[in-house]
């Protein structure tokens, strides 16, 4: 599986599936997983043959979440699915499991096949609707160790639907999250799903490391050219149909706009 890297000719795009609730959910409503499946691969397709450079699998529809996915059923699901995209298509796969669930998702990732992995609460503790979240960035180590292999580990700093229980600055965060904790690039998001972050934070960040810095929500071709400063995009909302399917005549244009802000 090809590993995620960042562009030089214009920011990384990254496409987010938010794949229907997974066995294990209190919302699963017992959708065969091989449904499940075809879903997640035909998915990953277009945003592949749109001609964007990553996909993440996201359990997004199993909320309401618990702080860590513990279901053996969800985990297993998850790499089941992975595990056929990798397969189908020819761009880097991610793994995110929410809510914060970064040691469960860099071992599925690797067992997969996979290459990267999101994660919410990475470097820092932050209250959310799901309780406390806690900093997982040494689990993630451990669990590249046991597994002796290396994965793109993409971190949030002040994630949305949280509030950081600290009184640092998101400088102070970013810099500890990529000097200390390992944190390979960083994401910077808008307070809830769906809604972009103000871009003076965004060129904080990117001004305070030297780790790639991509923006996590509210990116459409409208506002892409807002985020100049960013290393890349990770888009999921936009993307999506009134069933959930990405649209393929929305990836096309956020990638023909990102194109455009290359140039």
């Amino acid at each position: 599986m090809p590993t995620l890297r960042f562009r030089e000719d214009r920011p990384t795009l990254i496409g987010v599936i938010h794949l229907p609730p997974l066995p294990g959910s209190i919302r699963y409503g017992g959708l065969d997983i091989s449904t499940i499946i075809d879903f997640a691969v035909r998915n990953a397709r277009v945003l592949d043959e749109a001609g964007f450079d990553g996909v993440i699998l996201e359990n997004f529809n199993d909320y309401p979440f618990k702080a860590r996915v513990r279901d053996p059923e969800t985990i297993a699901s998850m790499a089941v699915i992975a595990r056929e995209v990798v397969k189908t298509v020819t761009i880097p796969v991610g793994i995110n499991l929410l809510r914060n669930s970064g040691p469960e998702a860099a071992a599925v990732a690797i067992v997969v096949g996979a290459s990267f992995i999101r994660s919410n609460a990475y470097c820092e503790a932050v209250v959310s609707a799901e309780g406390i979240l806690e900093p997982v960035a040494r689990e993630v180590m451990e669990t590249m160790t046991r597994l002796n292999s290396k994965i793109t580990v993409l971190a949030d700093v002040f994630v949305k639907h949280g509030s950081p229980l600290h009184r640092m600055t998101i400088e102070d965060v970013a810099k500890d999250c990529v000097e200390r904790d390992l944190a390979d690039a960083l994401v910077v998001t808008g307070p809830r799903t769906g809604e972009p972050p103000d871009p003076l934070l965004v060129r904080r960040v990117v001004k305070a490391v030297s780790a790639k810095v991509l923006v996590g929500s509210g990116i459409t071709p409208n506002n892409v050219s807002d985020y100049k400063d960013a290393h890349g995009f990770i888009v999921g909302t936009y993307l999506k149909d009134e069933e959930g399917q990405i649209d393929s005549v929305k990836a096309r244009q956020l990638v023909s706009a990102v194109k455009q802000l290359g140039k």
